[in-house]
């Protein structure tokens, strides 16, 4: 039979990250391509504790349906920590819980999209996002990021280009892929450009809770005054991913259409999966959990970065993040990235992801890759490092 798929999907693409994943179940790989959390920093005795404790005292409600807002103890610990961290007003914002935060991103496209509306996302920026919005029809304008965050001026060049943008995607905090950080100055400055073309920002925060370095920054989020600010955050990166608890805290106008989208696409997160994290909040020592992922991701960011300095050549550079999970690391302009990932998958065993995997067209070209350190335990990263240094040389001093 010949299949006729919808516009919307024959658009879509294959995650690049996803193909060279492929590679990794071969168990001689090493993969820096992963981006997910250390096996290590997952809290198993203390899930497995609490996961007993519900199903024994009260297993009907963890796996009956419920409402699609998410679970009200859950929703209520979220409300009194995000307020204390000036990213949700009672007064104005409502939270829903969400399956990940990838559906959280996804739904709040869904709600302002109309086919061919205009958003404007950092340049590079996450692969899941970016195909969530494509599935939207949205025409996707990336802008480049600088050292402290996207370049202002040209996303004010945009927005006057486009004077039908919706939103403005954001990943402020140890971005992915770059790792790098947003300024408060300019998050201050994307704001009131936000509020100056009366456009929506859509800020996605998976990694603002493992700052391993540096000073904290306020959201976008705590400088929202007129309810024009979408954050996303989530429990992947901090409890567990395999989980899928989001959440969105948002205008309340804006999450009641949320709502309504989320019961045409799931009905509710999974429950269960909800008490656990609302124990965990309530009952265990957060900060203390937190303070050991930081631990945990300062020491193999440092790992990684001493020996990048070790063995690699001159002629790259990299980001030295602060926080979250990742690493960028830029060739020399001109050089080609995808065969140079494709060789070093195929000949040397070491997956890592080029960099055009997260731009908007995945056919421009871009001189740079993403490492991930908190997946691959630290003898992995140590010889990992040593045979992608020995390619970067080979690469870049001997073939060139």
């Amino acid at each position: 039979m010949n299949y006729s798929f919808s516009d919307k999907v024959s658009r879509l693409q294959a995650s690049a990250i996803r193909e060279i994943l492929k590679f990794t179940a071969f168990p001689d790989v090493i993969s820096f391509a992963a981006g997910n959390p250390s096996p290590e920093a997952f809290p198993t005795e203390e899930i497995a504790e609490i996961t007993a404790s519900i199903l024994q005292s009260n297993p009907v409600a963890a796996l009956q349906y419920s409402i699609s807002e998410g679970y009200s103890p859950l929703r209520d610990t979220l409300k009194k920590r995000l307020a204390e961290q000036n990213c949700f007003n009672a007064r104005t914002d409502e939270l829903i819980i969400t399956s990940g935060g990838q559906q959280g991103n996804e739904l709040s496209c869904k709600v302002f999209f109309n086919d061919n509306d205009t958003l404007i996302c950092e340049s590079p920026s996450f692969i899941g996002s970016l195909n969530s919005f494509k599935s939207y029809n949205a025409n996707l304008i990336g802008v480049p990021l600088e050292s402290d965050g996207i370049c202002v001026e040209k996303l004010e060049s945009a927005l006057k280009a486009n004077s039908n943008t919706k939103i403005i995607y954001l990943i402020p905090n140890f971005q992915n892929p770059t790792g790098l950080c947003m300024s408060y100055e300019k998050r201050k400055y994307v704001y009131a450009l936000a509020q100056k073309y009366n456009v929506v920002i859509l800020e996605d925060n998976p990694y603002g809770e493992i700052r391993f370095d540096g000073e904290h920054i306020p959201s976008v989020k705590s400088l929202d005054t007129d309810g024009r600010v979408i954050y996303v955050g989530s429990f992947s990166k901090i409890l567990a991913p395999g989980i899928r608890v989001g959440f969105v805290s948002a205008a309340k106008e804006i999450i009641n259409k949320i709502v309504i989208c989320k019961q045409v696409s799931d009905v509710h997160t999974n429950i269960l999966a909800q008490m656990i994290c609302t124990q965990f909040m309530n009952n265990y020592n957060l900060e203390a959990h937190l303070e050991k992922l930081r631990a945990i991701y300062k020491r193999k960011s440092s790992l990684m970065l001493s020996c990048i300095d070790k063995h690699f050549s001159q002629k790259v550079s990299v980001t030295r993040p602060q926080g979250g999970l990742f690493i960028w690391a830029d060739l020399p302009q001109g050089y080609d990235t995808t065969a140079f990932c494709k060789r070093a998958v195929e000949e040397y065993k070491l997956a890592v992801v080029p960099g055009n995997a997260f731009l908007v067209n995945e056919n421009d070209k871009i001189s740079s890759f993403r490492l991930n350190f908190s997946t691959p335990s630290d003898e992995q990263i140590i010889k990992g490092c040593e045979i992608l240094g020995r390619l970067t040389k080979e690469w870049l001093e001997n073939e060139n």
